[in-house]
Parts: structure tokens; sequence; C-alpha cells
């Protein structure tokens, strides 16, 4: 019997021990779900406060619970180091590192590598290693591979290999971990069905692909499809705004067809680390290619607007009234990039502040779900939505449409409104003083 079919049976037996790279906000849940399958697992991080918070109990991320954490925690079932020799006692690595862009807007593949280096100095045989984070197709194949052959082991034989994109959505409360259905893709057929049997254990519905190139190719496709459907509401909003029309009308009446339409909404740009990132990744490698990825790079540059126009639309909202934006009270709602989150990660509203800012308005937020921010050379905090910082500011422009806000109150008590989330759809008291993206 094989090294790998020993691994098989200890998958089977849920005796495998499982290790995840990265406790952020895919690996953590991923640990998480492993451990409540009953799995022995270890996460690992370079950070020590987030190791030091799972051995506490403690979450760091909204969307896992303390006590999710604390369940696991104090069965045995998993527990968090800083210490990467540990990972040559685990049967099952998972990789959940950060995959950015860098300033020129290349990929940054490097978080990644340095994960499978250090998987690499400790590789044995009979292990699985399965990367998760968001690259580009080839990327397992043509650089991690040779990277953990360059121990002595061959993939397919003592060690397998495959690509699992995550698909988590922070704040989505429609779908739990499992509920999503998990893509495997693996560098040979025994890779994929290793990798299948193990997502087996703590997800519904397990898809399995060719390769991992195509693995790859999955999640580019998710995110480009999403991004450049954004793309194109922006673009029907900027459109709208130049023929007096309301494109939130427009876009809800369309969505009523039954058939041949599915509704994307416009915003003040593009945030989070998937959809304004993984466009990009999947262009980078085209070009390689001499393909020019126009589809990509049209989308990139209309989202990319989007920041400016909100600007400039607050500029004319505030000479409506004779007011010049140098040294007006600008008072921003939401600068996470999505609702009911306190992440940041390629969030519009801080190239909105910094344009903002250079124009000389004096700029306070309030966010429920980040208590401060840095912008450049200059400290945020936010501050309490209360009535005096309502009445105070010349334009309130709501960026992310958070749950806890109370809309009805902000148009009540705001001179000016600036919507760019129709996030006040249902209040009548006041819209007059409501404009919109």
């Amino acid at each position: 019997m094989s090294r790998l079919d020993e691994l098989e049976q200890r998958i089977e037996a849920r005796d495998a021990s499982v290790g995840v790279i990265g406790l952020g906000y895919v690996g953590l849940p991923l640990a998480i779900e492993f451990a409540g399958a009953g799995f022995p697992v270890v996460g690992f991080d370079l950070d020590p406060q987030k190791v030091e918070a799972i051995g506490r109990g403690e979450s760091y991320i909204e969307d896992v619970s303390d006590e999710a954490i604390a369940r696991v925690t104090e069965s045995g079932r998993l527990s968090a180091t800083t210490n990467f020799n540990l990972l040559s006692r685990c049967d099952v690595i998972n990789v959940c590192v950060p995959t950015p862009l860098t300033k020129s807007k290349d990929p940054d593949v490097s978080h990644m590598a340095r994960a499978l280096e250090e998987i690499t100095k400790r590789a044995r045989s009979g292990q699985l290693v399965v990367v998760g984070s968001t690259t580009y197709p080839g990327t397992t194949h043509e650089l991690f591979v040779p990277m953990l052959e360059s121990s002595g082991l061959q993939v397919g034989e003592d060690i397998a290999v495959a690509f699992a994109p995550e698909r988590i959505d922070p704040a989505n409360q429609n779908f739990r971990v499992r509920e999503v259905p998990k893509v495997v893709g693996g560098e040979t057929q025994r890779c994929t069905d290793l990798a299948c049997r193990v997502f087996e254990s703590v997800f519904d519905n397990v898809v399995p692909v060719s390769s991992t190139q195509s693995a790859e190719m999955v999640k580019l496709l998710e995110n480009t499809f999403r991004a450049i459907n954004i793309g194109l509401a922006n673009e029907v909003a900027l459109m709208c705004d130049r023929l007096g029309l309301d494109v939130w009308e427009v876009i809800d009446a369309a969505a009523t067809k039954p058939y041949g339409f599915m509704k994307f909404q416009p915003g003040p740009g593009l945030g989070g680390h998937c959809i304004p990132v993984d466009p990009t990744y999947l262009a980078w490698k085209m070009k390689s290619l001499n393909f020019p990825a126009r589809f990509i790079e049209l989308a990139t540059e209309i989202n990319g607007q989007m920041p400016e126009h909100v600007v400039d639309k607050v500029a004319a909202i505030l000479n409506e009234d004779r007011i010049a934006v140098n040294g007006s009270q600008v008072l921003i709602l939401g600068v996470a990039y999505k609702a009911d989150v306190g992440d940041m990660r390629e969030s519009p509203a801080i190239d909105i502040l910094r344009m903002l800012a250079q124009r000389g308005a004096e700029i306070s937020y309030h966010d429920p779900h980040v208590a401060e921010l840095v912008v450049d050379d200059a400290s945020y905090k936010s501050s309490d939505l209360n009535d005096d910082l309502l009445e105070s500011a010349d334009v309130v422009v709501i960026l992310t449409d958070h749950d806890e806000v109370d809309y009805a109150r902000v148009v009540a008590r705001a001179a000016r409104v600036f919507d760019t989330r129709n996030s006040t759809r249902r209040v009548v008291e006041g819209a007059e003083k409501v404009r919109k993206l």
C-alpha cells in the first residue's frame, strides 16, 4: 500500500491531521469547518496576535463567532501556531494566504511562494497540499509543483497537489461555508480524488475539474463575470446621469424580466480582495500570451473612474447652493468596501476620501465596523452618528449601505445627501434633499 493510499484511509477515518496556512477571513472558517468535522487541525499564521486570540477562543473576524472558535479549541480539535516546523506533522495542508497586486498591477504571489517554501522544507511522502489562494492559471503547475518536487518527492506518486479556490463572501448570511460548492482540480487524477475526499467531509457538494489550471480559471471567471457586469451597471449609471434618469428605477424594472437578465448594481467603485484583483490576474496572464483581455480592460477603466465621478457629483451638489468643496464639511457614511463588514481592502472610500481632502474638504466619517483608518498621512476616527454631526455637515455621502444606519434619520437631519447605494430608496420625508448616483 502506498503512502497516498494510507492517506486516503486516514482521510476516510477523519484521522488525518489538517494544516491551514493563513488564518484570515478564508483560512479561519475553513479550519473551523475541518475541526467541526472531527479532524485534528493546526492553523499557521505569521501574526502572533491571531494565534493568541484563537488560543483564548476569541474571534477577530466578524463572520466567525467566539463560540465557534471556543467550541473547537476547547475540544482540542483546533490549535494555532507560528511554528511552521509543525507542518511536517500535517497530512493535509491548505494554503489560504493573500494574493494582492503590486503597485504596478502585477500579480503578487510572494505570500503563496513563501508558504510553499515552508512546506517544501518539511515535505514528506503521504501528504496532500491544496492551494486555495486566488492566482492566475498555471501557477500551481508551473511554479509550485516544481518547487515541491525539488524536495525529491514526485507529485501524484509520493505527494499530492491540488487547487481548490476559496468562495468566501463576507457577511453573506444566505450561504454557510459548507453550503457553497467546492471546486477541486488536482495535478493528477489521484491528486483530484484525494482532495475531493478531503473536501467531501466538510462541503455539501464538491465539483471536480480536470486540472489545477481549470480550477484556477474557474475562480477568475467567477469574479471577472461580476467585475464586468458591475462595470456595465456603472456605465449605465453614468448614462442615466447624463440623460436625467434614475438608474435604480431602470435596473429594478429591468430585473422584473424572468429570463435573460441578471441584476447587478452600480456603486462608488469596486472593493474587496477578489473582484478588483482577480480580473487583473487573468488579464496579466493573457498579456503574456499576446492576447488582449478587452472586456476586462474596459470594465477596469469604467469601475476605476467611479470614485472620481462621486467626487465630481459631491462638488456639483454643493455648487447648487454656492458652497465650495474647499472648506466644506463632508460626512461620509460607510468606508468599508461592502455592507455589514469591516473589510477595507481596495475600498473605493479610500480614493474618494483622498480626492475630497485634496480639494480642501473637511472630512468626517461614520462606520460601525471601522473604528479608524489612515489615508496617506492623515488619520481618521469614526464619529458617533448623532444629530449634531448630521446637521453640521454640508453634505452627507453614503458610500456603504450598512444595515445599522437609520437612513430616514440621516435624510431628516442632513442638509444634503448624496446616496451612491440607493440606501434611501424607502425614505419619503425629505427625499427632495437626496441626490443619487
